[in-house]
């Protein structure tokens, strides 16, 4: 017999790995889910697939239709601004700091990780990994690295449109070019030199999402009314 404390670690091990694929564009917006072969590639029952699409869809990445099944959610713009309004709040307040108890070590960490970048500039996943190890490091530098796990949770919408972003429109070169400036301003002291550079980066994915949406509205949320085809959307890798 299966122990509770099982069913449980199923369930939580099914749901990461499937929130996982919503927000790295593996299960593109707009794609149908199968309980039944999402089952079968994790190897578990449907139950946890079934109970994991239900805390998805509590959290919008996914979308049920009665009689016609499980979807991954379109893009929303709304939700978008909501994560990037809690993620800028967090990340300036924590600049305050950094530029105020940043010591030699925080600065040549963040270098190093820009050094990373440009290595990686040619893979959209690498890069990504990085820019995250970059704003997590940038947190860690005014005291606040246990502030990521808030950033990191509300975030789930707005990281699907930066890495739409990343494969259509933002260079690479560009991202780490403002991720220099706000170094710079850390290393310097100035604060209002690390902040602008901050917001104007943070703030970029706006555009981004204008861009796509423009090319791509297939992607974004049209109708709270709208329901899907049983179609598989494509997102090029």
């Amino acid at each position: 017999m299966t122990s509770t404390a099982g069913k449980t670690s199923a369930r939580v091990t099914v749901h990461r790995e499937i929130r996982r694929r919503i927000i790295t564009l593996q299960l593109p917006p707009g794609h149908p889910l199968s309980e039944n072969e999402l089952a079968g590639e994790l190897e578990v029952s449907r139950t946890p697939v079934r109970e994991s699409l239900l805390l998805l869809a509590e959290e919008d990445l996914v979308r049920v239709f009665p009689k016609l099944g499980s979807f991954v959610s379109r893009v929303d713009p709304q939700r978008i601004a909501d994560a990037q309004f809690v993620r800028e709040a967090v990340e300036v307040a924590s600049l305050a700091d950094a530029v105020r108890l940043r010591t030699d070590s925080d600065v040549e960490a963040l270098r190093d990780l820009l050094e990373q970048q440009r290595a990686a500039a040619d893979d959209v996943n690498g890069f990504f990994e990085l820019d995250e190890a970059f704003h997590q490091r940038l947190l860690a530098a005014g005291d606040h690295a246990n502030a990521w796990r808030t950033v990191e949770q509300a975030k789930a919408h707005l990281d699907r449109a930066r890495r739409l972003g990343l494969r259509t429109v933002s260079p690479v070169p560009d991202l780490i070019d403002q991720h220099a400036e706000i170094v710079d301003g850390l290393e310097a002291r100035d604060l209002d030199a690390a902040v602008d550079a901050l917001r104007s980066h943070l703030r970029a994915v706006f555009e981004d999402v204008e861009r796509i949406r423009s090319e791509s509205p297939d992607l974004f949320v049209n109708s709270a009314e709208e329901r899907p085809i049983r179609r598989s959307i494509t997102v090029l890798q």
